[in-house]
This record gives structure tokens, sequence and C-alpha cells, in this order.
């Protein structure tokens, strides 16, 4: 059975589910409005500030379906009253980056500036010039779109430089050794 299916999801105040034909659901909030088509053979309800995601049957597709959804649609509550962000280090001589209006710039030691526009209701911050934090509703576009900026300069096993997500740990190899 799966557990996490069953859990309920309590909405906050303030955030509104809309559930509409074919299991298009909308869930509006402060933050926004995050708008997701979830799979038809589950069944989503409201009933006053809690929402329960049930399953036709006990198949084992059901059964994996009945949790991802109900993870889905939690999300996206999370989303809209808190939100979510990403943050990311860099590491590396002369390595930095800058925010010109709300576009990204990165400067990762190849010959020109990398920019990065965000998306739509996405955000970046840049607490210093070695720090990057990627904001917004939906958990799975932050997690893609840093990502993305990770991709633009992958840390290197020798010297470990290069843009890696906070705690991540670089496995480093010994390099070259003397005659």
């Amino acid at each position: 059975m799966s557990r996490i299916g069953r859990k309920e999801i309590v909405i906050p105040a303030g955030v509104d589910i809309k559930v509409e034909e074919g299991n298009k659901v909308t869930v509006k909030g402060p933050k926004g409005t995050v708008t997701q088509v979830l799979h038809p053979r589950m069944s989503v309800s409201v009933e006053g500030n809690v929402a329960h995601v049930t399953r036709p049957t006990d198949e084992k597709e059901d059964k994996s379906l009945h949790g991802l959804t109900r993870t889905l649609l939690h999300n996206m509550v999370v989303g809209v009253s808190e939100g979510y962000e990403r943050k990311l280090e860099i590491v590396g001589t002369g390595y930095r980056a800058a925010l010109n209006g709300k576009t990204l710039v990165l400067n990762l030691g190849y010959s020109h500036d990398i920019k990065v526009e965000p998306e739509e209701n996405m955000s970046f911050e840049v607490p210093n010039a070695t720090s990057i934090v990627v904001k917004g509703i939906d958990k799975q576009r932050v997690g893609q779109m840093a990502a993305d900026i990770r991709a633009k300069r992958p840390p290197e096993p020798y010297h470990g430089k290069g843009v890696k997500y906070e705690g991540e740990v670089i496995r480093r190899k010994a390099g070259k050794t003397g005659k």
C-alpha cells in the first residue's frame, strides 16, 4: 500500500485548488498559480482545507501513480504558499556570478560571459559573487534551472573547480605524481 498516497494534503489559508475536466489541477496562492495535468486514473477530491488522492484499484501501476500524484499535488501547494529555492556555489579563481537586471551573468573561465534568463515565476539571487539562489514556485522547474546552471561548468575532480550544489561533496582524484 502507498503510505505517501494515503496521506492527506492540508491546504493553507490563501491557497485555492480547482480540479477541472481531465484531471487538470490549478493551484492558486499568494506566490502565483501552478497548473498541471495529473494522471487520469487518479481522482483528486478537495473537502474544506484538506485534499485527498484516491486510486481506482490495487494494481501495481495504480499504487505507484497514487504516491506520485499525491506528491505532485503537495509540491504544487507548497510552491504557491512558500516557494522553492536551490542554492549553488561557484568554486574557482576568477569564477563569479552577478545579476544584470533579472538576467544572471556567469563568468566561468570561458572567453565570454554566460547569460541565463529566468523563466516565468522564477528569479535569481546573488548574495555574493560565489553563490547563486534559484527561486520559484514549481519544484521541478527550479531543480531543472539549477541543473542547467550547474551544467555550464560542472565541478571537476582534480581541483574541485566549477559550479556545484550547496553541500555537494566532490570526489577528488589525486592527479599526476612526480617520477
